[in-house]
């Protein structure tokens, strides 16, 4: 059966800093004649949500993957919608069905709370594991994904009444196109160990705030603070001088204009959707580094 012909292709989770809204935008991008070229490798060394992911999967004829994150939890739901995705949708429609019966927001919490401790316990098989990490974040606030410093998922409840836990079409069709792609859990430097020259990275890290109040980047108990955007510059440059092209998404901060200088930065319009007030949510500009000439996208700035 081809699902992704039959059903549309997109993440099946919720990620805080996707990159949906920006895909046409790397689209333009990235390096000319990309998606003519079956040979080249496809690496992703910060999956997240895996939006360019499936994009570059459907998208263009690389017929290898590699993916990693530093998310165990995440890695693992890759893998079990991979390998196990029938066990997966079962799973899903009964957290489903239990949640739409309960009739009252008391419930709801109390239900989502409940689960949430199991989740916790890290000793559920994959398949169990990944069915509660999707519920999670489906019904969490705003599908964010944050731990506190012992690993533990604190995010509350996002108050919805029929959110869509089984995303049954959307499972498959993404199962389909996982069968290509090898996964890794682990430090992003490891993916050097599975490319060759060939390969193409896309590098989405956590972010870098652009102010006291906005880093949603706490996915993992480890910080990806200032110390590791200089561990990625040089791991870039190592990439660089093995002949791998790259390209990079950031916040536009004057860090990176200084961090980069030797390569291209664009800027490009972006929606931020997580922020406590709403007066910090909108359009802002973030960066794009690469170290390639392409097919450049223009965009007029009015501030």
């Amino acid at each position: 059966m081809n699902c992704q012909a039959k059903y549309s292709v997109k993440p099946f989770i919720k990620w805080v800093g996707g990159k949906g809204q920006l895909l046409s935008t790397i689209e333009n991008e990235l390096p000319t004649h990309f998606s003519k070229n079956k040979q080249m490798t496809y690496v992703e060394p910060f999956v997240g949500g895996g939006a360019m992911l499936f994009w570059m999967l459907k998208n263009t004829k690389i017929e290898r993957a590699i993916i990693n994150d530093i998310n165990f939890d995440l890695t693992k739901a890759y893998l079990t919608v991979k390998e196990n995705v029938a066990d997966l949708i079962l799973c899903l429609k009964e957290f489903q069905n239990k949640y739409n019966n309960l009739k009252t927001l008391i419930e709801r919490t109390d239900y989502y709370l409940e689960n949430r401790e199991k989740y916790n316990t890290k000793t559920l098989d994959n398949v169990e594991n990944t069915a509660l990490f999707i519920f999670l974040n489906k019904t969490c606030f705003n599908g964010l994904y944050r731990v506190n410093s012992k690993g533990k998922f604190n995010v509350p409840f996002g108050k919805y009444e029929r959110p869509t836990i089984c995303d049954e079409d959307t499972l498959l069709a993404d199962s389909e196109l996982l069968q290509k792609v090898e996964i890794l859990n682990g430090d992003f430097e490891q993916t050097i160990n599975y490319a060759d020259e060939k390969s193409f990275f896309y590098f989405d890290p956590p972010y870098k705030p652009i102010s006291k109040t906005s880093s949603f980047n706490s996915y993992s108990a480890e910080a990806f603070d200032d110390n590791e955007q200089f561990r990625l510059k040089k791991f870039s440059d190592k990439l660089h001088s093995n002949g791998n092209l790259w390209l990079i998404s950031n916040s536009d901060n004057v860090f990176f204009d200084s961090l980069y200088s030797d390569y291209t930065i664009s800027r490009v319009w972006a929606t931020r959707a997580v922020n406590c007030k709403a007066s910090g949510r909108g359009k802002l500009t973030e960066i794009l580094i690469k170290n390639y000439e392409s097919e450049k996208y223009q965009l007029t700035f009015n501030f």
